[in-house]
């Protein structure tokens, strides 16, 4: 029963860009419970395993709580005359393109707009980008040239309504997993509609599909300009939509025909069966309201932007799009990518979706902003892009560095690079919740910001839907929210007047109005296709209450617009929308003799970015503890590692040591690896440091899917699990080890060791690591095995064992040890075992939901429950989120055959 004093709030998940509403129940001051919101149309109820888990993630530890400067503690005051004083002073001799700001999806729209506002419009500087550079630059200059607007076209709902959804470079299972559960849905209703996964990995996405084409990695434009050349050779093209609504389809068609050729030259320039390719052909271009989502697979390469525009050109010269399930549809990395967006957050814009070629935009800008007075007042061009801008940073040219809510010293390709960088740069200021991020060594100022469940304005989704994050809790300590510290400092620089807001509502008017601002044809222009001036003027209580909203919001369109291109007219000065001759290249990091093997990088299920949020919740970190690389079992046999071993791989800009999965569903000759693991949990295994600094020279954006690196064993002594209390060791000197990796757990960490150099004397060893004496022990010299535990006035201080992971008991009984208030009797007996007398090790955990390991899982199929409703009613495995059933389905298909052979009549 609900406590009185409890009460629900709506908000918005701050993880991917689906944007899933949030019910959250605040309790005596604290979150205690989070549900999906049942109302919110980006999931009706639905929640992932991480949005499930938010309020698990909260809490003062761990966060930044006061200012510092030059690594002192400081007040505020202090903090932001610093700030202003030494950013000003570095403007003064170098000039205002010195400065720049980095900022981040995870900011709320409100956020991004007086950040931009400030670096562009006050401080005459136009190095301002994103880490949605990272994400979804391409996508958006592949809209722009087409459409002439970053304007994605589709809904959610066109995936429930389509007859034919092709997944191109995206693991919708793993990185949306809300948007895959309606996709699943609308097909267990629909029969008849068909599902294509084109990916060069066998995801968990494929579990769904109808077919699936393995294509050789970067060879996305290859198959859509066949399938291009196909569907005109067929006379599958909607001339009369083309002829009405379009321009550009002769070029087009003629660059696919070079290109692309013969179905058979198609399908060996992706490598994959020739019939299977024209079955797509065919579904393709026989149905009309097919949605195309794509995702990093495609962005994420040194020609991003083409293959974007090739898919783009066959709903385009289908009339694919402006249709109830149908469109070119690029989902989102980010809660906020696309409001960051809206508001001039890349480096190309100006502000309210105006670039600096848009004709008047500078001026208009100015005038609404009232900068003209100030000399020079906006910058006349486009500024650096992500990578240049650290490039600048190296060169000296850029002096004073910005970063907000993300970790470019973890996520940018060539990471030493980038760090060398921050290291020689002037001035860096970080705006950052996470105490400890790879990041906050090389800041001089470092402004503790408020996070989700604190945060107060708005964000915007994958199908431009405007939801609100509300804040339900104060933030931490001297915590303040991003848009303050902005404008504080906006203040002390002297532009006091212009950012004068007391309340983000502020901001989101002053935002809506400049959207609308002389925003017409009547104006002389091409109308500017985002605009929200349907929303000016709604004051606090209606921006409180405001409820989730699909841009162009206008006085002819209050209730927000569904879908765009309805009426065939596009977002260019014509009206017509542009179909691009592409011409497809390969990637530009090639594999040679020394990196024979294809890297491709990517989000895993349970954890997000650098892992300062989902690693705060241990059942997050159980379905994947340590970091990895997914191997075929022919590279693995030929590089001569072995499935649980210890690997590296080698670049020729870095190095990443993990453990192996070897996996059929790699390509031979491809190599995945998570994008999570950093620094702070783990020595050498961050794949940026595998990636050059390679870009896409339309969007700027890396190619990070990639890589080419070499497979080799890393030979190891030893290996071993240590546990740890929380708080009992102030220094982890076994970091020193050649691998580590640290898994948060319930009152513990974990940590995986390994290293090179053998231990002489292990009790010598844990007098130098260990806060407590050893109190149990036992070893066997000959299997170089060992356990050993420290117990100190009756708790648990530390657990031992030297020996693969592969020889772990189940850890549930010891992080239950670790919470004991004093060790019992027969608990001190069982502490070298590890379990409880009897107890079964239930592996792996497969769903993180309900903490349901492998072994149990397999044990129960065995038993009889071979279908995901069995499994469901005797485990709960698969009845929440729904993010475990394709590896469900997979145990399944494993173990049916031994549950046969156990209810046959022979037995």
């Amino acid at each position: 029963m609900q406590q009185a004093n409890a009460y629900q709030t709506k908000t918005t998940c701050p993880y991917c860009g689906v944007g899933c509403g949030v019910t959250a129940t605040v309790e005596a001051g604290s979150l205690s419970a989070v549900e999906g919101d049942r109302e919110h149309p980006a999931n009706y109820g639905r929640l992932c395993v991480k949005g499930s888990a938010l309020h698990e993630t909260l809490g003062e530890q761990g966060r930044l709580t006061r200012p510092r400067v030059d690594g002192v503690e400081a007040s505020w005051e202090d903090a932001l005359t610093a700030t202003a004083g030494r950013l000003n002073a570095l403007r003064q001799e170098h000039g205002n393109h010195c400065v720049a700001a980095y900022l981040s999806g995870q900011l709320l729209t409100e956020d991004y707009y007086v950040a931009n506002k400030l670096f562009k419009g006050f401080l005459g500087t136009p190095h301002l980008d994103t880490n949605s550079r990272l994400c979804m630059a391409s996508a958006v200059a592949g809209y722009k040239r087409a459409f002439g607007a970053d304007a994605v076209p589709c809904n959610y709902e066109d995936l429930e309504e389509a007859e034919l959804v092709v997944l191109v470079g995206s693991n919708l299972a793993w990185n949306h997993p809300v948007l895959y559960q309606r996709l699943k849905v609308a097909k267990e209703h629909n029969p008849l509609m068909r599902v294509v996964v084109i990916d060069p990995r066998v995801t968990d996405s494929c579990e769904i599909a109808d077919l699936y084409l393995g294509i050789e990695p970067g060879s996305d434009a290859y198959l859509f300009n066949g399938l291009l050349a196909w569907m005109a050779q067929r006379n599958k093209l909607d001339t009369r939509y083309l002829e009405r609504h379009t321009e550009g389809v002769d070029e087009a068609l003629v660059a696919a025909r070079q290109s692309a050729g013969s179905i058979a030259e198609v399908a060996a320039a992706c490598d994959i069966d020739p019939e299977r390719l024209e079955t797509f052909y065919y579904w393709f271009a026989s149905q009309l309201h097919v949605v195309t989502l794509y995702s990093q697979g495609v962005n994420q390469s040194s020609s991003g932007t083409d293959k974007c525009n090739a898919i783009i050109n066959c709903h385009l010269a289908g009339g694919k799009i402006g249709l109830p399930g149908a469109g070119p549809f690029s989902i989102t990395g980010q809660p906020n990518a696309m409001g960051g967006r809206e508001v001039g957050g890349l480096a190309n814009q100006l502000a309210a979706h105006m670039d600096y070629h848009t004709p008047g935009a500078l001026d208009l800008v100015s005038r609404f902003w009232a900068t003209d007075s100030l000399t020079p007042c906006l910058p006349d061009g486009p500024g650096y892009k992500a990578v240049e801008l650290f490039e600048a940073i190296e060169r000296g040219e850029v002096k004073a560095l910005w970063v907000m809510a993300t970790n470019p010293a973890i996520s940018l390709p060539d990471a030493a690079r980038v760090r060398a960088a921050l290291e020689k740069c002037p001035l860096v200021i970080v705006s950052e919740c996470a105490a400890h991020t790879d990041l906050l060594p090389y800041a001089d100022i470092v402004l503790p910001a408020s996070g989700w469940s604190e945060k107060d304005g708005t964000v915007t989704n994958s199908e431009r839907r405007i939801s609100r994050q509300r804040g339900m809790l104060p933030p931490p300590g001297e915590a303040r929210h991003d848009w303050w510290i902005i404008c504080e400092v906006a203040k002390r620089l002297g532009f006091a007047e212009a950012f004068d807001y007391s309340h983000p509502w502020e901001i989101f008017d002053e935002h809506a109005r400049l959207s609308g601002f002389e925003n017409s044809t009547a104006s002389g222009g091409t109308k500017r296709l985002f605009d929200i001036s349907g929303l000016i003027g709604l004051g606090r209580e209606d921006y409180d209450a405001l409820a989730p909203i699909q841009w162009p919001v206008t006085v002819a369109t209050p209730h927000g617009s569904a879908r765009l291109f309805e009426d065939g007219q596009f977002a260019t000065a014509n009206g017509r929308a542009k179909l691009l001759a592409i011409d497809p290249r390969g990637p530009e990091q090639a594999l040679s003799e020394t990196y024979p093997l294809r890297l491709n990088t990517g989000r895993i299920r349970d954890q997000w970015h650098t892992m300062t949020r989902t690693a705060r919740s241990p059942r997050l970190m159980n379905h994947r503890t340590e970091p990895f690389m997914d191997v075929h079992p022919d590279d693995a046999l030929e590089a001569g590692v072995s499935d649980q071993a210890l690997a590296v791989l080698t670049a020729a800009k870095g190095e990443f040591r993990a453990r192996v999965r070897v996996s059929n569903a790699q390509r031979r000759g491809d190599v995945f690896v998570p994008i999570h693991w950093t620094d702070c949990f783990t020595r050498q295994a961050r794949s940026s440091a595998l990636i050059d600094s390679i870009t896409d020279p339309l969007s700027g954006q890396p190619e990070a899917k990639h890589g080419a690196v070499a497979l080799a064993p890393f030979a190891t002594e030893w290996q071993a699990t240590l546990l740890v209390a929380d708080g009992a060791a102030g220094a982890t000197p076994w970091r020193a080890s050649a691998y580590w990796a640290r898994i948060p757990m319930h009152g513990c960490q974990r940590w995986q060791l390994a290293d090179t150099q053998p231990v002489e004397d292990w009790l010598v060893r844990f007098g130098e690591w260990l806060p407590a004496p050893v109190a149990l022990w036992s070893e066997d010299p000959a299997s170089g095995r060992l356990r050993a535990a420290g117990v100190e006035n009756g708790k648990l201080r530390w657990w031992l064992m030297v020996g693969p992971p592969a020889e772990l008991p189940g850890l549930a009984w010891l992080e239950a040890r670790f919470n004991d208030e004093a060790l019992n009797d027969t608990h001190r007996r069982r502490l070298l075992a590890g379990c409880d007398d009897g107890a079964v090790d239930s592996g792996p955990v497969v769903c993180s939901c309900h903490q349901v390991g492998q072994k149990t899982i397999a044990n129960a199929i065995r038993q009889g429950d071979t279908s995901i409703e069995a499994l469901g009613a005797r485990l709960a495995c698969g009845t929440q989120c729904g993010s475990c059933i394709p590896e469900l389905k997979s145990l399944i298909e494993e173990e049916r055959p031994h549950a046969r052979a156990k209810q046959s009549p022979a037995d």
